[in-house]
């Protein structure tokens, strides 16, 4: 029987409750396809940085380069300040193991309920491709004088040839792949950040010539967030820069009916990738056993897909269809009419 070394984070919140359902289905349907799932844990978080002043060991992400696949709960303490776990262990790992895609899915399923009005399932179903290492989210930049009536705080927006062209060649391998309409949008703003985005457009028009089957367009950043509201069918794949992509794809995950389903990766095609819910550690959830953990198991579902698992992935989206669809009265925490591990079960009973 084929087996898979995943490396486990569960996290802080309701993380550790979520990601034991995502592994529940992951190990039933391997039973189902013939693999099976060898699970290491490591209790990267709030708790162990309370208890030991530690979040992330040089040594911890050696071993974790040694895994193909990273399967994470959700990051965030309610006793730890902001952004200390966050840059700490998520943009740590993201750059130390060069997760260079964030792969995002936004996808409304039959039962969900979306806040657009007169659109559905066949209306919001595209990708978004984020550029994941570079933009503003490197840390480069200072301060002058802070603290002071005269300070100046600088954020600088780092963007190579390199890491544009590998996420936009992505990004067109992708829309190949998927064969819907084949359309790649750019998400920029160049009528702004000449400079960026110049290197954005260049660089994406160049590639589009290797790939003539692919139609290609642009928008600005503020269109396209108002066009994924009126007109969200108008996209396949999108593509854009790491904080253009992070403000879009939490929009995303509102028009596909919320946080409680929404799943993404950090992908390195060459190396360590690691697979996640996107809406974050819900503290005040914790130990109740009514969070929704589909984003978790759909989570899963993209990293049997990368996996080649192709046959288990589909198993596993179509389970989740038909208990959102048939089973669910909400996708909100503590109002589907079931608790998370009832949830689970019913994803496994539907496999």
């Amino acid at each position: 029987m084929k087996k898979y070394d995943i490396a486990v984070i569960p996290g802080d919140g309701t993380g550790p409750e979520v990601v034991s359902e995502a592994r529940k289905v992951l190990d039933a349907v391997g039973e189902l396809e013939g693999f099976s799932c060898d699970y290491q844990v490591y209790d990267f978080g709030g708790e162990r940085y309370l208890k030991t002043g530690e979040i992330l060991p040089d040594s911890s992400i050696d071993e974790l380069r040694g895994f193909k696949n990273i399967l994470l709960g959700a990051i965030g303490h309610p006793e730890v300040k902001p952004g200390i776990l966050e840059q700490g262990i998520l943009l740590k790992l993201r750059f130390a193991l060069d997760q260079y895609i964030n792969l995002r899915p936004v996808k409304l399923y039959a039962g969900v309920e979306t806040p657009l009005r007169d659109k559905g399932p066949d209306d919001i179903d595209f990708m978004v491709v984020r550029e994941n290492s570079e933009g503003l989210y490197t840390g480069s930049g200072g301060f002058l004088k802070k603290g002071t009536a005269d300070e100046v705080a600088i954020q600088e927006s780092i963007n190579t040839r390199k890491g544009v062209e590998r996420c936009l060649r992505y990004a067109f391998d992708l829309c190949r792949q998927r064969g819907r309409e084949k359309k790649l949008t750019l998400c920029g703003k160049t009528n702004v950040l000449t400079y960026a985005f110049d290197l954005w457009q260049r660089a994406f028009n160049e590639v589009a010539e290797e790939y003539p089957d692919i139609t290609t367009d642009y928008g600005h950043v503020d269109a396209v967030c108002m066009w994924m509201v009126k007109n969200p069918e108008w996209f396949d794949v999108i593509v854009t820069d790491n904080m253009f992509g992070d403000i879009i794809t939490d929009l995303g995950a509102m028009i596909q009916g919320g946080m409680g389903i929404a799943a993404g990766g950090n992908i390195n095609p060459q190396g360590a990738s690691m697979f996640e819910p996107i809406g974050g550690s819900a503290p005040k959830y914790t130990g109740q056993n009514v969070i929704n953990p589909l984003a978790a198991i759909m989570a899963g579902q993209m990293m049997l897909r990368h996996m080649g698992e192709y046959s288990a992935a589909e198993r596993v989206e179509k389970a989740v269809v038909t208990v959102l669809r048939d089973k669910l009265k909400s996708v909100a925490a503590g109002k589907m009419g079931y608790t998370t591990e009832e949830v689970g079960d019913l994803v496994v009973n539907n496999l």
